[in-house]
């Protein structure tokens, strides 16, 4: 795993010892590598250089401004789906124009603060990437829009704004990625796009919204896709609705292939990104080279094996029936094992032995069955089970791999914790990015109840 690595008996991110980066942090935190970063977005970038593909980071993987500026650095643009990530992106430095708004349940508020800057939710404070307020920005360089709905409310809102939205329809093609059901988006029965045969008519209809230009087509079929084929098919099913619409009279300028693009969790467990770009770059090659833009959505491919959660052990118990080790850390902090049963490699910072492989089973002399847990009141609240592991004691540091994206995102309050530390790590030095959440920001919008204003009464039977 770039960006980490055991030097004298020890994990090191880049040039420093985890263990020195916990003991001026504390535990739970992540740990970032910049160098693993920057590697992960060259690596894609040349994958995909025949297309000139354009990338726009998914903020969603990993969110915190420090990852996000770090990859604006890199030439990234961004992809949002919210308002509150389109807000991160713009602080981040990432101009309008560069930003990708997609999402399945955009409001009106967040539109128009994605059409017209005056509705920022920012204006009133103090925040800014620079000296321009957000009230001087343009829109959004580009909605994904995800149903005739979300088409309807786009019209409206740039008729009554005075603006004008360029936008790709996300076409649901129906293809099965062969992931976990809960990060499937591109079957029939999920809740994400538009059924590929409705597309041409939605084209046809927005002939009558003058200020909401269709430019082209995006599709996400899941994420992480262990298979290439499930990419093939649905790009097969994007050119034949290009080649309709443009029988139809409709310019296609834009394909947005979306990310999902996977990372090896275990060793070697998923074809590396270069096979994906070897089966697309040729069903896209010509087209690209008649003018057709290609825009890439990767977000977990860049932060996943780029950072690693630090957990320390408070107990081991050993029962009947299993051995608990027992973390500061748990589904608060990271959730995807509880959520979808996730593997994530679990081993000690502090490690004499051999080089372990990144499996259940590290096929090394006197370990233990485990299972890492952490300190949340629910049996669903594990880092890994079934672990073998070596023997563990109060006070070991543990690192658990792969955790650099849906980590900090998908992280809670639950059983009030404070949400962890982010440390970014480049070469020998360390910047904090987020501090550890205290409990006095946890409790600060209970404090004081308050009378909730209410609206006028209408007329009686109104």
């Amino acid at each position: 795993m770039q960006g980490f690595s055991w030097h004298d008996g020890e994990l090191h991110v880049d040039d420093l010892p985890l263990s020195s980066v916990a003991e001026a942090a504390g535990t739970p935190t992540y740990v970032y590598s910049a160098r693993a970063i920057r590697a992960a977005y060259e690596r894609l970038r040349r994958a995909f250089a025949p297309l000139n593909a354009r990338l726009h980071y998914a903020v969603k993987a990993s969110p915190n401004l420090g990852i996000c500026r770090l990859l604006r650095e890199l030439g990234a643009g961004m992809d949002v789906v919210s308002g509150g990530e389109l807000e991160r992106a713009w602080l981040a430095g990432a101009p309008m124009s560069e930003i990708v708004f997609a999402g399945v349940g955009k409001t009106d508020a967040e539109i128009r603060a994605a059409l017209d800057g005056r509705f920022s939710p920012l204006g009133s404070t103090s925040l800014r990437p620079g000296p321009e307020a957000p009230e001087r920005r343009g829109p959004v360089g580009l909605f994904n829009v995800e149903s005739p709905s979300e088409l309807e409310s786009l019209g409206r809102l740039t008729s009554e704004l005075g603006v004008e939205a360029r936008a790709c329809l996300r076409v649901n093609p129906d293809v099965d990625p062969h992931t976990h059901e809960y990060t499937t988006t591109g079957k029939e029965e999920n809740k994400f796009g538009v059924d590929a045969d409705r597309i041409v008519d939605l084209f046809d209809a927005t002939a009558d919204q003058p200020r909401v230009r269709l430019v082209g087509l995006h599709v996400h079929i899941g994420s992480p896709v262990p298979r290439v084929e499930p990419y093939c098919q649905a790009v097969e099913v994007l050119l034949r609705l290009v080649d309709e619409l443009e029988r139809r009279g409709h310019r296609i300028g834009v394909l947005n292939l979306g990310g999902g693009w996977p990372v090896d969790y275990r060793d070697d467990e998923v074809p590396p990104i270069e096979d994906y770009a070897q089966a697309l770059v040729p069903l896209l090659e010509t087209r690209v080279q008649n003018g057709l833009r290609i825009l890439l959505e990767p977000g977990r491919s860049i932060l996943a094996n780029a950072g690693l959660l630090l957990t320390r052990v408070q107990h081991v118990k050993r029962g009947r029936a299993k051995t608990f080790v027992i973390c500061d850390g748990g589904m608060n902090v990271l959730l995807r094992p509880a959520l979808y049963r996730a593997f994530h490699f679990v081993w000690p910072v502090a490690w004499e032995g051999p080089e372990p492989a990144r499996t259940e089973d590290p096929q090394l002399p006197e370990l233990e069955a485990c299972d890492v847990v952490g300190p949340i009141c629910e049996t669903g609240d594990f880092l890994a089970r079934d672990r073998l592991l070596p023997e563990l004691s109060r006070g070991d540091l543990l690192g658990v791999f792969s955790a650099g994206a849906y980590g900090v995102s998908m992280a809670s309050n639950y059983n009030d914790h404070g949400r962890p530390t982010e440390i970014l790590v480049d070469g020998a030095s360390a910047t904090v990015i987020a501090e550890r959440e205290p409990l006095e920001a946890l409790l600060a919008t209970e404090a004081e109840a308050h009378p909730l204003p209410m609206p006028p009464a209408g007329p009686t039977g109104a």
